[in-house]
Protein backbone atom coordinates (compact mmCIF):
# COMPACT_ATOMS: atom_id res chain seq x y z
CA UNK A 1 0.00 0.00 0.00
CA UNK A 2 1.41 3.23 -0.68
CA UNK A 3 2.51 5.88 2.25
CA UNK A 4 -0.26 8.58 3.19
CA UNK A 5 1.45 11.58 1.46
CA UNK A 6 2.12 15.63 3.06
CA UNK A 7 0.98 17.28 0.41
CA UNK A 8 -2.56 19.60 -0.33
CA UNK A 9 -5.47 17.51 0.30
CA UNK A 10 -7.48 16.62 -2.63
CA UNK A 11 -10.89 15.09 -2.44
CA UNK A 12 -11.18 11.42 -3.00
CA UNK A 13 -13.94 9.44 -4.68
CA UNK A 14 -15.71 8.05 -1.56
CA UNK A 15 -19.80 7.12 -1.56
CA UNK A 16 -21.94 4.84 0.11
CA UNK A 17 -23.12 3.49 3.29
CA UNK A 18 -21.74 0.58 4.92
CA UNK A 19 -22.58 -0.98 8.75
CA UNK A 20 -19.39 -0.86 10.65
CA UNK A 21 -18.79 -2.49 14.09
CA UNK A 22 -16.57 -2.26 16.89
CA UNK A 23 -15.26 -6.14 18.27
CA UNK A 24 -14.84 -5.11 22.14
CA UNK A 25 -12.58 -8.04 23.61
CA UNK A 26 -10.37 -9.15 26.85
CA UNK A 27 -7.15 -10.80 25.07
CA UNK A 28 -5.72 -13.78 26.63
CA UNK A 29 -2.32 -14.64 27.70
CA UNK A 30 -2.56 -17.78 25.19
CA UNK A 31 -3.47 -17.00 21.67
CA UNK A 32 -5.85 -19.73 21.24
CA UNK A 33 -8.50 -18.44 24.25
CA UNK A 34 -8.19 -15.10 22.26
CA UNK A 35 -8.75 -16.51 18.81
CA UNK A 36 -12.06 -18.24 19.96
CA UNK A 37 -13.17 -15.31 21.88
CA UNK A 38 -12.64 -12.76 18.59
CA UNK A 39 -14.01 -15.59 15.98
CA UNK A 40 -17.23 -15.52 18.50
CA UNK A 41 -17.81 -12.04 18.64
CA UNK A 42 -16.34 -11.86 14.86
CA UNK A 43 -19.61 -13.81 14.05
CA UNK A 44 -21.73 -12.02 15.79
CA UNK A 45 -20.67 -8.75 14.52
CA UNK A 46 -21.68 -10.29 10.91
CA UNK A 47 -25.08 -11.79 12.23
CA UNK A 48 -25.77 -8.39 13.00
CA UNK A 49 -25.47 -6.70 9.60
CA UNK A 50 -21.80 -5.37 9.75
CA UNK A 51 -19.95 -5.58 5.98
CA UNK A 52 -16.78 -4.07 8.30
CA UNK A 53 -15.68 -5.46 11.54
CA UNK A 54 -12.80 -3.88 13.11
CA UNK A 55 -10.83 -5.94 16.02
CA UNK A 56 -8.85 -4.63 18.79
CA UNK A 57 -4.68 -3.83 19.31
CA UNK A 58 -3.93 -6.92 20.35
CA UNK A 59 -5.77 -9.37 19.39
CA UNK A 60 -4.11 -12.45 19.93
CA UNK A 61 -2.38 -11.91 23.12
CA UNK A 62 -1.72 -9.43 26.50
CA UNK A 63 1.30 -10.88 27.81
CA UNK A 64 4.26 -8.80 30.10
CA UNK A 65 6.23 -11.21 30.91
CA UNK A 66 8.72 -11.09 27.70
CA UNK A 67 9.92 -14.65 27.67
CA UNK A 68 6.89 -16.16 27.77
CA UNK A 69 5.51 -13.38 25.14
CA UNK A 70 8.48 -14.83 22.48
CA UNK A 71 7.51 -18.32 23.25
CA UNK A 72 3.74 -17.60 22.86
CA UNK A 73 3.64 -15.66 19.25
CA UNK A 74 4.77 -16.78 15.71
CA UNK A 75 6.07 -14.98 12.46
CA UNK A 76 3.23 -14.11 9.83
CA UNK A 77 3.70 -17.20 8.02
CA UNK A 78 3.49 -19.49 11.44
CA UNK A 79 0.37 -17.30 12.99
CA UNK A 80 -2.45 -19.72 13.98
CA UNK A 81 -4.97 -16.91 14.38
CA UNK A 82 -3.99 -15.05 10.56
CA UNK A 83 -5.73 -18.15 8.50
CA UNK A 84 -8.82 -18.70 10.58
CA UNK A 85 -9.31 -15.24 10.34
CA UNK A 86 -9.24 -14.85 6.79
CA UNK A 87 -11.65 -17.88 6.58
CA UNK A 88 -13.54 -16.30 8.35
CA UNK A 89 -14.07 -12.96 6.32
CA UNK A 90 -14.47 -15.08 3.89
CA UNK A 91 -17.17 -17.32 4.87
CA UNK A 92 -19.05 -14.05 6.64
CA UNK A 93 -18.50 -11.77 3.29
CA UNK A 94 -16.85 -9.08 5.22
CA UNK A 95 -14.38 -6.74 5.41
CA UNK A 96 -12.30 -7.79 8.43
CA UNK A 97 -9.78 -5.46 10.44
CA UNK A 98 -7.58 -6.90 13.16
CA UNK A 99 -6.48 -4.29 14.88
CA UNK A 100 -3.45 -5.96 15.58
CA UNK A 101 -1.71 -9.19 16.26
CA UNK A 102 1.89 -9.26 17.84
CA UNK A 103 3.75 -11.15 15.15
CA UNK A 104 7.01 -12.51 15.92
CA UNK A 105 10.72 -10.93 13.69
CA UNK A 106 13.31 -12.09 15.71
CA UNK A 107 13.83 -14.05 18.88
CA UNK A 108 13.06 -10.83 21.10
CA UNK A 109 11.31 -8.79 19.02
CA UNK A 110 7.99 -8.75 17.56
CA UNK A 111 5.63 -6.12 14.94
CA UNK A 112 2.60 -4.68 16.35
CA UNK A 113 0.87 -5.76 12.68
CA UNK A 114 -3.16 -4.87 11.52
CA UNK A 115 -4.42 -7.00 8.76
CA UNK A 116 -7.26 -5.90 6.78
CA UNK A 117 -8.66 -8.89 5.36
CA UNK A 118 -11.21 -8.32 2.51
CA UNK A 119 -14.37 -10.56 1.99
CA UNK A 120 -12.64 -12.81 -0.02
CA UNK A 121 -10.28 -13.88 2.55
CA UNK A 122 -6.85 -11.83 1.04
CA UNK A 123 -4.91 -9.88 3.06
CA UNK A 124 -5.24 -6.54 1.40
CA UNK A 125 -3.11 -4.35 3.40
CA UNK A 126 -0.75 -4.57 6.81
CA UNK A 127 0.23 -1.68 9.08
CA UNK A 128 3.47 -1.96 12.10
CA UNK A 129 2.13 0.53 14.50
CA UNK A 130 4.62 3.60 14.37
CA UNK A 131 4.58 5.07 18.18
CA UNK A 132 6.04 3.11 20.58
CA UNK A 133 4.42 3.85 24.41
CA UNK A 134 7.24 3.69 26.68
CA UNK A 135 6.12 4.99 29.83
CA UNK A 136 6.37 5.01 33.84
CA UNK A 137 2.57 5.54 35.12
CA UNK A 138 1.40 6.99 38.93
CA UNK A 139 0.27 3.94 39.40
CA UNK A 140 3.52 2.22 39.20
CA UNK A 141 2.50 0.31 36.11
CA UNK A 142 5.85 0.57 33.70
CA UNK A 143 4.87 -0.06 29.72
CA UNK A 144 7.80 -0.28 27.27
CA UNK A 145 6.53 -1.50 23.65
CA UNK A 146 10.16 -0.47 22.35
CA UNK A 147 11.93 -3.21 24.56
CA UNK A 148 9.23 -5.68 22.51
CA UNK A 149 8.29 -4.67 19.58
CA UNK A 150 10.07 -2.75 16.24
CA UNK A 151 8.20 0.55 15.59
CA UNK A 152 6.76 0.94 11.59
CA UNK A 153 7.71 3.49 9.71
CA UNK A 154 5.13 3.70 6.75
CA UNK A 155 1.33 5.45 7.02
CA UNK A 156 -0.97 2.73 5.46
CA UNK A 157 -3.92 4.37 3.41
CA UNK A 158 -6.26 0.90 2.89
CA UNK A 159 -9.11 0.67 0.38
CA UNK A 160 -12.37 -0.07 1.12
CA UNK A 161 -15.12 -0.10 -1.50
CA UNK A 162 -16.81 2.93 0.24
CA UNK A 163 -14.05 5.21 1.29
CA UNK A 164 -9.86 4.76 1.78
CA UNK A 165 -9.05 3.39 5.57
CA UNK A 166 -6.44 5.04 7.21
CA UNK A 167 -4.65 2.56 8.73
CA UNK A 168 -3.14 3.29 12.94
CA UNK A 169 -3.39 1.98 15.76
CA UNK A 170 -3.70 3.08 19.68
CA UNK A 171 -0.80 5.20 20.93
CA UNK A 172 -0.65 6.73 17.29
CA UNK A 173 -4.02 8.94 18.38
CA UNK A 174 -1.19 11.29 20.37
CA UNK A 175 0.44 12.14 17.29
CA UNK A 176 -2.19 14.24 15.18
CA UNK A 177 0.39 15.11 12.12
CA UNK A 178 -0.11 11.40 11.26
CA UNK A 179 -3.99 11.77 11.09
CA UNK A 180 -3.36 14.91 8.73
CA UNK A 181 -1.01 13.45 6.77
CA UNK A 182 -4.12 10.47 6.20
CA UNK A 183 -6.72 12.68 5.70
CA UNK A 184 -4.79 14.93 3.35
CA UNK A 185 -3.99 11.89 1.27
CA UNK A 186 -7.67 10.95 1.26
CA UNK A 187 -8.75 9.12 3.91
CA UNK A 188 -12.70 9.21 4.94
CA UNK A 189 -12.60 6.75 7.80
CA UNK A 190 -9.64 6.55 10.31
CA UNK A 191 -9.09 3.07 12.55
CA UNK A 192 -7.43 3.47 15.52
CA UNK A 193 -8.49 -0.03 17.28
CA UNK A 194 -6.69 0.23 20.68
CA UNK A 195 -5.86 -1.02 24.02
CA UNK A 196 -6.01 1.90 26.50
CA UNK A 197 -5.26 2.15 30.35
CA UNK A 198 -8.12 3.09 32.29
CA UNK A 199 -6.75 6.51 33.89
CA UNK A 200 -5.61 7.68 30.56
CA UNK A 201 -8.96 6.28 28.96
CA UNK A 202 -10.77 7.73 31.73
CA UNK A 203 -8.95 11.21 30.78
CA UNK A 204 -8.55 11.02 27.15
CA UNK A 205 -9.94 8.68 25.44
CA UNK A 206 -13.35 10.47 24.05
CA UNK A 207 -11.06 13.50 24.06
CA UNK A 208 -8.63 12.21 21.38
CA UNK A 209 -11.16 10.21 19.14
CA UNK A 210 -13.50 12.83 18.95
CA UNK A 211 -11.02 15.62 18.39
CA UNK A 212 -9.06 13.10 15.07
CA UNK A 213 -12.54 12.86 13.95
CA UNK A 214 -13.39 16.58 13.86
CA UNK A 215 -9.79 18.30 12.61
CA UNK A 216 -9.83 15.84 9.88
CA UNK A 217 -13.55 15.97 9.00
CA UNK A 218 -12.86 12.04 9.25
CA UNK A 219 -15.21 8.94 10.52
CA UNK A 220 -13.07 7.26 13.30
CA UNK A 221 -13.71 3.84 14.45
CA UNK A 222 -12.02 2.35 17.90
CA UNK A 223 -12.41 -0.67 18.93
CA UNK A 224 -10.82 -1.84 22.33
CA UNK A 225 -9.79 -3.84 24.75
CA UNK A 226 -11.39 -3.90 28.01
CA UNK A 227 -11.38 -5.27 31.59
CA UNK A 228 -9.41 -6.92 34.03
CA UNK A 229 -7.12 -9.31 31.91
CA UNK A 230 -5.44 -12.72 33.03
CA UNK A 231 -2.16 -10.85 32.69
CA UNK A 232 -3.18 -9.04 35.06
CA UNK A 233 -3.58 -5.69 33.32
CA UNK A 234 -6.54 -3.11 33.20
CA UNK A 235 -7.87 -2.03 29.59
CA UNK A 236 -10.33 0.65 29.51
CA UNK A 237 -13.03 -0.62 26.77
CA UNK A 238 -15.51 1.79 25.46
CA UNK A 239 -15.13 1.15 21.70
CA UNK A 240 -17.14 3.67 19.68
CA UNK A 241 -17.23 5.28 16.85
CA UNK A 242 -17.11 8.92 16.01
CA UNK A 243 -18.74 10.85 12.96
CA UNK A 244 -16.75 14.15 11.69
CA UNK A 245 -19.04 16.53 13.63
CA UNK A 246 -17.39 14.54 16.51
CA UNK A 247 -20.67 12.90 17.35
CA UNK A 248 -20.62 9.82 19.59
CA UNK A 249 -22.67 7.33 17.27
CA UNK A 250 -22.16 4.14 19.04
CA UNK A 251 -19.90 3.14 21.85
CA UNK A 252 -19.84 0.18 24.13
CA UNK A 253 -19.94 2.82 27.53
CA UNK A 254 -18.39 -0.63 29.61
CA UNK A 255 -15.01 -2.75 29.99
CA UNK A 256 -17.30 -6.12 28.45
CA UNK A 257 -16.88 -7.89 25.78
CA UNK A 258 -19.23 -6.40 23.57
CA UNK A 259 -20.03 -5.92 19.67
CA UNK A 260 -20.97 -2.35 18.58
CA UNK A 261 -22.33 -1.17 15.32
CA UNK A 262 -22.90 2.28 13.25
CA UNK A 263 -24.41 2.99 10.13
CA UNK A 264 -21.58 4.96 7.84
CA UNK A 265 -23.03 7.23 5.89
CA UNK A 266 -19.71 8.88 4.01
CA UNK A 267 -21.98 11.32 2.33
CA UNK A 268 -21.72 13.00 5.94
CA UNK A 269 -17.36 13.71 5.15
CA UNK A 270 -18.08 15.63 2.32
CA UNK A 271 -21.15 17.63 4.44
CA UNK A 272 -18.79 18.38 6.90
CA UNK A 273 -15.57 18.97 5.25
CA UNK A 274 -17.84 21.67 3.18
CA UNK A 275 -19.05 23.59 6.16
CA UNK A 276 -15.49 23.54 8.08
CA UNK A 277 -12.74 22.96 5.06
CA UNK A 278 -10.00 23.12 7.28
CA UNK A 279 -8.27 20.26 4.73
CA UNK A 280 -8.87 22.78 1.80
CA UNK A 281 -7.51 25.52 3.95
CA UNK A 282 -4.55 24.46 5.22
CA UNK A 283 -1.14 26.19 4.20
CA UNK A 284 2.56 25.55 4.34
CA UNK A 285 4.82 27.41 7.18
CA UNK A 286 7.64 27.95 8.57
CA UNK A 287 8.67 27.49 11.93
CA UNK A 288 11.04 30.83 13.54
CA UNK A 289 11.40 33.40 16.17
CA UNK A 290 10.38 36.77 16.40
CA UNK A 291 10.50 38.63 13.10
Amino acid sequence: MPAASTSCWRPEAMGGTFTAACVQMRADIDPARSLEQAVTLIAGAAGDGATYVQTPEMTNILQPDRPKFYEAIRAQEDDLSLPVFQAEAKRLGIWLHIGSLAIKTGETQAANRAFLISPEGAVTATYDKIHMFDVNLANGQTYRESAAYKPGDRAVLADLPWAKLGVTICYDLRFPHLYRALAEAGAGVLAIPSSFTVPTGKAHWHLLMRARAVENGCFVIAAAQGGHHVCGRDTYGHSLIVDPWGTVIAEADHDEPAVVLAEIDMAKVAEIRGRIPSLANGRAFTLGGPP
